[in-house]
């Protein structure tokens, strides 16, 4: 099945983003200007204890973005594949920091892949200014009560700080 060379094209990035830092920031703003549309996919992630609900991260990764025209966040839960697919996108975005990113990412898009074949995933190297932030490491962080003003923009700073203040 062949696309015109005028079909826009729609990119999915997922993720469980608690918080969005700026290394998806990265990402998602880079994909924007490669993609006529990039969906921010906001997992459920019921396997996981999030710090923050599914309609605050949806919420807050569309506050970050708000500058990007052609960008949205959307919830979803379940595989992947299925998500783009409902949306009728063709890409899925993955970012990558290290080899250990990459050995985890290539299995996942080998698997994607097989179950949805007409979907093809793009991996964006993450820049350099950012490669060493994570979620996990900025949620720490914030809960001992160190900066994260340079890992995270002001509107998750302050949800996050709001956040840690109640817990503590």
């Amino acid at each position: 099945m062949s696309k015109s060379a005028n079909a826009a094209v729609t990119a999915v990035y997922s993720g469980t983003f608690d918080p969005l830092t700026l290394g998806h920031e990265d990402a998602i703003r880079r994909a924007s200007k490669m993609f006529d549309q990039v969906i921010i996919a906001v997992a459920l992630a019921h396997h996981k204890k999030t710090l923050f609900s599914l309609d605050e991260r949806v919420a807050l990764a569309q506050a970050a973005l708000a500058d990007c025209p052609n960008v949205k966040a959307l919830p979803f839960d379940g595989l992947i594949v299925e998500f783009v697919r409902s949306q009728n996108a063709q890409v899925i975005v993955r970012g990558l920091r290290s080899l250990t990113d990459y050995d985890y990412e290539t299995q996942m898009s080998g698997m994607n892949r097989h179950l949805a074949p007409e979907i093809d995933t793009v991996f964006l190297h993450t820049s350099a200014h950012v490669q060493h932030i994570s979620s996990t490491l900025v949620r720490e962080i914030a809960k001992l009560g160190g900066d994260v003003s340079g890992l995270v923009s002001a509107p998750v700073l302050n949800a996050l700080q709001g956040k840690v203040a109640t817990k503590h």
